[in-house]
């Protein structure tokens, strides 16, 4: 059997089998602390279940012990101890845990604060602090996993932020992160165009590098600090004008990717233009991230590669809000946003592999779901951007293995949404139950 690229992110589905609570033994780990002992259970009832390449299943319910989910299925088929605590959930629907593939939780509104201000003058430990809010704010909306794409200017503070939630300081998602982002010198910002030539040694957004050399070090370095992932600019802003133009050379990227993924580490590339994505994907890149301005064959090559997208289309929604005017539902699409609508839509003719990645940052973090309407506005169906927001992501991150499904023996990352998001995505916003590693953050 030939197995298509983009196979190998939605592997085939097996039947989900059923079985009590007595013939399952614990769950390794720690016991979550909110159960009263390490061998206690708690069973979910919601109106219906939903996983991804499964129809809705009414009357199911999901039984956890530790972090784990041991039984899923109908009503009395999956039985819990005495003493098993039972949560109901009437009018829900039950979802895997969401996941945003594109996000910044260091950074906060432009309209707020812009960027260059961020990450010139509010101090590291405050946009820590900052971060830590918002990390719960993302894990109480129901996104219970996240991948963090660069610190803009906080250092290495990601990697500190992931511990703290690891360790139970602080509540938040799990994090993949990527620290500093790895930048062609003089491409980001602040740009230096809009500074002093004589001004020296201001806090840049990302790590600056130039030659192979260099691109080694700084991969090596992230890796060392303890990136998850190596994020790089393949193009930006630095062209005359501030037009949109490729940074890195073919082979510097080439030798980036080949570092990263020696160490383990896949690599994210923004890009939004067709070359910067061409030099990217040949360079061998596991993800594209915005790709506005793509062409159809540059999709296809995408496509042929196995190599995810993410659209990020509501950060080109808050641009026309802060920048050019938009109004929601008063004024029509911005140029911008109509781009990214075109693009999305011919990544999905081109059969793009898609997970959902918002930029979250660039608008308020715990509003991700925003990102999964407007991938049904611009061309999904609500169970396309559902699976984007869960079994995609979690092949995306190398964890489909455990993550993104409501199945026996997977993490027990669950939301609960009143009504029922199959039939009509706005349901993603009313989360009422959040629970992540088999521990209860919202209850009903």
């Amino acid at each position: 059997m030939t197995i298509s690229p983009s196979d190998r992110w939605l592997p085939a589905l097996t039947l989900t089998i059923i079985v009590t609570a007595a013939a399952v033994s614990p769950a390794a780990g720690n016991p979550p602390v909110s159960q009263a002992a390490p061998s206690a259970a708690t069973l979910l009832r919601p109106a219906r279940v939903w996983t991804a390449g499964e129809p809705v299943h009414e009357g199911w319910v999901v039984l956890i012990r530790g972090s784990r989910i041991v039984a899923v299925g109908a009503a009395g088929t999956a039985r819990a101890e005495a003493g098993a605590r039972v949560i109901e959930l009437p009018g829900a629907t039950l979802l895997p845990g969401l996941m945003d593939a594109h996000s910044h939780l260091f950074l906060h509104p432009y309209d707020e604060t812009r960027w260059d201000d961020q990450v010139l003058k509010e101090p590291v430990p405050y946009r820590t602090l900052r971060a830590a809010r918002q990390a719960r704010a993302t894990l109480l909306a129901g996104f219970t996993t996240l991948r963090d794409l660069g610190t803009e200017g906080a250092d290495f503070a990601d990697v500190s932020l992931k511990r703290a939630i690891e360790d139970g300081l602080i509540e938040g998602p799990r994090l993949f992160v990527a620290t500093r982002a790895i930048v062609a010198t003089g491409s980001y910002g602040p740009a230096p165009r809009s500074l002093r030539p004589d001004v020296c040694c201001t806090p840049q957004g990302a790590e600056e590098a130039s030659g192979v050399p260099e691109v080694i070090r700084a991969v090596r370095e992230q890796a060392g600090r303890g990136a998850d992932w190596i994020k790089v600019y393949a193009d930006y802003r630095w062209g005359p004008g501030g037009s949109q133009q490729p940074t890195f050379t073919e082979e510097e990227l080439k030798a980036l990717v080949e570092t990263a993924h020696s160490s383990g580490r896949p690599v994210a590339a923004h890009a939004t233009t067709a070359e910067g994505m061409r030099r990217a994907i040949l360079a061998g890149v596991d993800t594209i991230e915005h790709g506005f301005g793509a062409t159809p064959e540059v999709f296809r090559l995408m496509a042929a590669r196995g190599i995810a997208y993410l659209p990020t289309l509501t950060a080109q929604e808050a641009y026309g809000e802060y920048f050019e005017h938009y109004v929601a539902g008063a004024s029509a699409p911005t140029a911008g946003m109509q781009q990214a609508a075109e693009a999305f839509r011919t990544a999905l003719r081109a059969g793009v592999v898609i997970g959902c990645g918002s930029d979250v940052g660039v608008f308020a973090h715990g509003t991700n779901y925003r990102e999964l309407e407007w991938m049904v506005r611009d061309g999904m169906t609500a169970l396309q951007a559902l699976t984007a927001a869960t079994a995609t992501d979690a092949q995306i991150l190398r964890r489909g293995e455990d993550l993104g499904r409501v199945r026996a023996g997977m993490l027990a990352d669950l939301v609960a949404v009143s009504g029922d998001p199959t039939r009509d995505i706005e349901a993603v916003e009313h989360v009422m139950f959040v629970m992540k590693d088999g521990v209860v953050y919202r209850g009903p």
